[in-house]
């Protein structure tokens, strides 16, 4: 695995692993076109976290103006995709503010070293209300397909163990969404490689739209990272031993070390040295290990 920081020369991917820092969209203009075969990510959620790095996306005032960030992200991961390349894209919603503008401490988005939550809340976006469900990752996912991206499939991350929450009015959020995105009409997808068990366990289907998928925390992060067995599928479907995964936002490089146990190469990029230095050597630590 090769690990660059504020790599300034376009790069050659010639078989070997990289994390890269430094800003996404920068970073992704020195890699070559048509060099990826799936991109699988999540990217900072907006209004929630404050990862402690200037340019660092999820911090604007303005949710059009996050929405405009992804899109110009995305629109280089387009290019740096293979024609029948797919992007799966996680993504969280959030309520509106209902005029507070501020946040009280919160142990879910903030463990005092790595990440902190935001201490502001955004402003209510224009044409919504006190209490409106937002609706971002739909808002992303059309925005994208406007861009020229093929939204293929909207998967529900459903979380058994999601986090109890104390509202009354509403029923308990447990739940996220995976998008497929694929660069053109035709693309690589593995079906066979992700088939599951029917009901009654004689057979197997084609997967379904519905993920059942334990939250999973890594000490040295956030609260909760991109869990593995969420990104095997993509992987799995997406790729095919030997071919590159790229994760825009790698933070604790959850997708590099799943890229790895399944014989892929990938790339990372991410905005924090902090993270560049954890998640190489969290990868490198299990390398050691016989990535087990």
């Amino acid at each position: 695995m090769h690990t660059m920081l504020n790599p300034v020369e376009p790069l050659k991917l010639e078989g070997a692993s990289y994390i890269l820092g430094g800003d996404a969209l920068q970073v992704l203009k020195l890699l070559p076109a048509n060099s990826i075969r799936c991109c699988v990510t999540s990217p900072p959620y907006w209004g929630l976290r404050d990862y402690g790095t200037t340019g660092q996306i999820g911090v604007e005032n303005n949710l059009n103006d996050y929405i405009d960030a992804l899109v110009v992200i995305f629109r280089e991961v387009k290019r740096v995709l293979t024609d029948d390349g797919t992007l799966w894209l996680n993504l969280g919603d959030a309520y509106t503010s209902g005029g507070r503008a501020y946040r009280a401490p919160d142990k879910k988005t903030d463990n005092g070293h790595v990440v902190r939550g935001l201490p502001f809340r955004p402003p209510t976006p224009e044409g919504l209300k006190p209490k409106d469900l937002i609706g971002i990752p739909w808002r992303v996912a059309f925005r994208l397909q406007e861009d020229g991206w093929y939204l293929r499939s909207d998967i529900i991350w459903y979380k058994p163990n999601a986090i109890p929450e104390s509202v009354k009015d509403r029923p308990t959020l447990a739940h996220e969404y995976l998008f497929l995105l694929s660069k053109s009409e035709r693309y690589y997808y593995d079906y066979n490689a992700i088939r599951e068990a029917t009901e009654n366990g004689r057979g197997y289907r084609n997967k379904r739209t519905v993920w059942a998928v334990n939250t999973q925390a890594f000490p040295e992060a956030h609260f909760a990272t991109f869990p593995e067995k969420l990104i095997e599928p993509c992987v799995k479907a997406g790729s095919a031993p030997g071919d590159y995964i790229l994760d825009p936002f790698f933070g604790s490089g959850t997708s590099g070390l799943v890229a790895a146990r399944l014989q892929r190469n990938f790339v990372g990029i991410d905005i924090n040295p902090r993270y560049v230095a954890m998640a190489q050597n969290r990868i490198l630590s299990e390398v050691k290990a016989g990535l087990s």
